[in-house]
């Protein structure tokens, strides 16, 4: 039985991570951007997202990547035996989301947040970026303490440093069958 969330703010390379991650532990992988946004950045109906949210985190196994909707964040987290918070400084998810969106703009996008095929609106997104960071995290890093304090393992990512040790660390520069699966869900 394995359960693994893994959660941060947008641009912080958890999808990356998540993905190499459910390849080496074998787990089904879902991007929570899959249930969350249709084309065009338009968000899903709340009710649709809930029962599919619903469905994946009452299974045994799985590998949940990214926040989605704030009200399901703690079912998710209450299931999770294991969470792995990317918990960067704030200008580096500025960063790292501006790196992205300049490739995007380029016609070479690394990765494409719930497989959508526009860009997202990057006004919106750096101010997503903001909000998560002051209306979220702190709620956020208190639930994943409350947890780790009830026995689920807990692993912090605060530094790229510390990012690039953990993709290290699972072979992120290695080819995996299976890496260019977006997601089972």
């Amino acid at each position: 039985m394995a359960r693994i969330a893994v959660i941060g703010n947008a641009g912080g390379g958890k999808s990356t991570l998540a993905r190499r991650l459910a390849a080496r532990r074998d787990l089904p992988y879902c991007e929570i951007d899959r249930l969350l946004w249709r084309p065009g950045w338009r968000l899903a109906p709340a009710a649709d997202y809930e029962a599919e949210h619903e469905r994946l985190i009452a299974g045994e196994r799985w590998l949940i990547d990214g926040l989605g909707r704030r009200e399901s964040l703690a079912r998710r987290l209450e299931r999770a035996s294991e969470i792995m918070l990317v918990d960067l400084p704030l200008w580096t998810h500025f960063w790292l989301a501006a790196e992205r969106q300049i490739a995007w703009a380029r016609g070479a996008p690394t990765e494409r947040p719930g497989e959508i095929e526009e860009m997202p609106p990057t006004e919106a997104l750096f101010r997503t970026i903001w909000q998560v960071d002051q209306d979220w995290l702190p709620e956020l890093r208190e639930t994943v303490r409350r947890r780790e304090a009830a026995g689920a393992a807990v692993t912090r990512i605060e530094s790229v440093e510390a990012l690039s040790e953990m993709q290290r660390a699972i072979g992120l520069n290695q080819r995996r069958k299976g890496d260019e699966n977006p997601g089972d869900c």
